[in-house]
């Protein structure tokens, strides 16, 4: 038996053309399409949290992480301090004084009063003490399960074919399965890299037991029956009963149908390309978006990426801002030592007649030791300063682009360009912010409605009269084909029930995992789990969950993605597919949902921008009526 075939019976039981600068690009679109030569000088500052993903120095993430970890435990000291809580007390129950106050200043100081009862400032000191404690706990177990969670699995090479090693990282004789490898055409190392990477680690699996039950015992200790009820105060959904289990629940009906027929369609699919293997996950991870995508709408993303340079789609958004806020986005070069690599990029944000609104640096680019990670840092807040100046908000942008080339710009897929406009989504949001308080500034508001700005901005990516404005082709200037756009636009939504349902399943998992403690594994759970809401069958020996890292940054809130999704798909439909560049539902969209960061009701937000109060209902039809289940025309045409 060949060392692969043994490792099977274990995992499973029983060149470029030359780049010449034909179209002509905006300063904004210029600063993208060329490596910066900059001379760096030493990085100064920024903010912890950030410099512990991103700093080039190790000993400097080090110590960021060390400082996240101080300023956590100080802050849950801060949310048990009994004067401080007495006298926010005091003036809350001064109802003349709160009359006075604007409503901004009343929800902040309700937030503050919010932190004070979750953390238990209404026990005793011994018990106050103990809930402290478990804090500090959980911090020291979100940080090593989540570490843990990005850490890749070690396997002998002799275990694994010759001719697949090159599919993956080597450290002398061992072969480093680091992710699931899920755009992977061949099928054996897409299933090899699903089995080893999710291959169960037994002190990690510990690891989130103890975080289960720790975040468990904190909640019952501070009054409240599980730690979603806890977690879920303050957001859309208020609690799990409310509208969480009902939103999911009712979710799974109409998709069950819908998810049925995309499984038959990469079954359809599979019998075509490998008719001796079944669906299974690893192929349905690949499946999604790239073989069938490719089949029924022939969207190569090789093809398409000449039109995407980095620079035409961050010309793209900024005439897409421009139309819809009046808003520009400038390249500026940092002054020395302002920035922490030599391709990070500097843009003021600067409307029409209100001038400069804040900066985004943009760390766009690929390097060593920098996190595959998309994501948003708020290293400023803005907030209204006494001398009755605005402090600017400062964020950074960060991703993993590949680097231009003398030859070519950064060129992108089109599943990177969506991405992109989702991270400026979140940019846009703390830049349009204008809160008084920076405890509430942009993106600093409800986890469920922190997407929505984000989300929004993919409907852009994907609508034909959007894409008009930017795509192009970085050597001729030639726009983006009719029938490419056409195809480019359709596409998006294929298998869209299979990865709702997906979703759904990862949201309910995360539920159940912070509900009523139950007796059996996390493994059994997400096995019964995922046969009841997915559809396809647990595969022996893994252990998603430990990959799940969201368990840490989104503990019983991984809801928050769908329920975004549902808000942006109705301001989407309600506000702007009639018109994508509407300046009038721009400033709409701006003062009812982007002005306010945390500093009002999520709810009234979204009624504000819909002009009406959406029911669980809207919201589950708002995610159903995004999904395409035109199954019978795509068999016609692969069989064609």
């Amino acid at each position: 038996m060949s060392a692969c075939k043994r490792l099977l019976a274990v995992l499973r039981p029983g060149r470029s053309p030359l780049f010449r600068r034909v179209a002509t690009w905006s300063p904004v679109g210029a600063a993208f399409n060329a490596r910066q030569q900059r001379k760096l000088d030493l990085f100064h500052r920024s903010n912890a949290d950030f410099v512990k993903v991103a700093h080039p120095d190790p000993a400097f993430r080090e110590a960021a992480e060390r400082t996240c970890v101080n300023i956590g435990t100080m802050v849950e000291k801060l949310n048990t301090n009994v004067d401080l809580c007495n006298s926010l007390k005091n003036l809350l129950d001064k109802s003349d004084i709160m009359a006075s106050l604007d409503p901004e200043t009343r929800r902040v100081a309700e937030l503050f009063m919010f932190d004070f009862e979750i953390s238990g400032i209404h026990l005793s000191e011994e018990k106050r003490k103990e809930a402290v404690n478990l804090n500090v706990r959980l911090l020291d177990l979100n940080n090593e399960f989540l570490v843990g969670s990005h850490l890749p699995n070690k396997i002998e090479k002799r275990m694994l074919p010759d001719h697949i090693h090159h599919h993956f990282s080597k450290e002398g004789n061992y072969i480093q399965i680091g992710g699931l490898h899920a755009e992977a055409t061949d099928d054996l190392v897409r299933e090899l890299a699903y089995r080893i990477f999710l291959y169960p680690n037994t002190s990690l699996l510990q690891t989130l037991e103890e975080l289960l039950k720790c975040r468990n015992k904190l909640a019952n200790l501070v009054g409240y029956e599980s730690y979603a009820n806890r977690a879920l105060k303050g957001t859309m959904a208020k609690s799990p009963g409310n509208r969480v289990n009902l939103f999911l629940y009712f979710d799974v009906l109409p998709q069950h149908f819908r998810t049925a027929q995309d499984f038959e369609m990469m079954r359809a699919m599979k019998a075509k390309l490998n008719p001796r293997n079944a669906v299974s996950l690893w192929y349905v991870l690949a499946c999604e978006r790239t073989v069938i995508i490719l089949l029924r709408f022939n969207i190569e993303p090789s093809l398409y990426s000449p039109f995407f340079s980095l620079g035409a789609c961050m010309e793209g958004l900024n005439s897409l801002f421009t139309e819809l806020y009046g808003v520009s986005l400038m390249a500026e070069e940092p002054s020395a030592g302002e920035v922490w690599s030599e391709d990070v990029r500097k843009l003021a944000v600067v409307h029409e007649t209100e001038g400069l609104l804040g900066y985004i640096y943009c760390d766009f680019f690929h390097r060593p030791d920098k996190p595959h990670q998309d994501c948003h840092f708020t290293i400023r807040g803005g907030r209204q300063l006494d001398n009755g100046q605005y402090q600017l908000p400062v964020v950074v942008l960060l991703l993993s682009l590949p680097l231009p080339r003398k030859s070519a710009p950064t060129l992108l897929t089109p599943g990177m360009m969506e991405n992109l406009f989702h991270e400026m989504g979140h940019a846009m949001h703390s830049m349009l912010g204008r809160t008084r308080y920076q405890h509430v500034t942009g993106t600093r508001c409800a986890t469920d409605f922190a997407e929505v700005p984000s989300i929004l901005m993919e409907y852009f990516a994907t609508d034909h009269r959007v894409l008009n404005q930017f795509a192009r082709h970085y050597q001729t200037g030639q726009p983006l084909p009719k029938s490419m756009v056409t195809r480019l636009c359709e596409s998006k939504k294929v298998c869209g029930a299979a990865d709702t349902q997906l979703q759904v399943f990862y949201a309910t998992l995360d539920q159940v995992f912070h509900g009523k403690p139950q007796d059996r594994s996390t493994t059994d759970i997400l096995k019964d789990l995922q046969e009841k809401f997915y559809g396809l069958p647990y595969v022996p020996n893994t252990a998603w969950q430990l990959r799940f890292s969201h368990l840490i940054g989104y503990g019983a809130k991984y809801y928050s993605y769908l329920m975004s999704r549902a808000v942006a798909s109705m301001v989407w439909k309600q506000c702007f597919l009639k018109d994508p560049l509407n300046r009038e539902m721009g400033e709409r969209y701006r003062q009812e949902m982007l002005a306010h960061g945390g500093g009002k009701e999520p709810m009234l937000m979204v009624e504000g921008m819909l002009q009406r109060r959406p029911t669980v209902e809207d919201f589950v039809d708002a995610l159903v009526s995004d999904l395409n289940p035109d199954f019978e025309t795509f068999i016609m045409d692969s069989e064609a």
